[in-house]
């Protein structure tokens, strides 16, 4: 529960696009008062949150067409949907030094057929999202997730430390 409250801290933090059909005025509020939000909702809603808060960053960073936003929205969220689908498929076993030649190597190979399906799910969604947005849009979009993935695990490896150095 607590990683989702920093993630989302992180995305604010990071991002100064927020939604603006919130009950809250994000942009305005103070670091501490959003996370005082966060830490009462329930995982559910931090998750929901989440997903509204990345969908509209992207819709903003892209700069997609009003007319376009619905359809987008719709095919991005099942676009994400299907990559945390083919994510979860693969749960790693981090024992390496108790793990043998063959299961080492079985789950190399694994984690080889996950990453082509994540690839191939972004070249079918590709195709989709080229008859709502521009090719140029699309390359964005994959760029901006990366670079969304980026500052989230910079500030997850960023965290101790933050935190360590405040204390007197």
């Amino acid at each position: 529960m607590k990683k989702i409250a920093v993630i989302l801290i992180a995305v604010f933090a990071a991002q100064n696009t927020f939604a603006q059909e919130q009950k809250y005025d994000w942009k305005t509020m103070k670091p501490d008062q959003r996370k005082e939000i966060i830490q009462k909702m329930s995982p559910q809603e931090r998750m929901s949150l989440l997903k509204q808060f990345r969908q509209n960053m992207v819709v903003s960073e892209l700069d997609v067409p009003q007319t376009s936003q619905p359809e987008f929205k719709s095919l991005y969220e099942e676009y994400q949907e299907k990559q945390n689908e083919i994510k979860n498929k693969f749960t790693p076993s981090e024992d390496y030094e108790n793990m043998s030649d063959e299961e080492a190597k079985r789950q190399l190979n694994q984690s080889f057929e996950v990453g082509q399906q994540l690839l191939d799910n972004r070249k079918a969604y590709a195709q989709k999202f080229l008859k709502v947005i521009k090719p140029q849009q699309v390359l964005q979009m994959y760029q901006t997730e990366g670079k969304m993935r980026n500052k989230i695990l910079d500030r997850k490896e960023d965290g101790p430390r933050r935190s360590q150095s405040r204390r007197p």
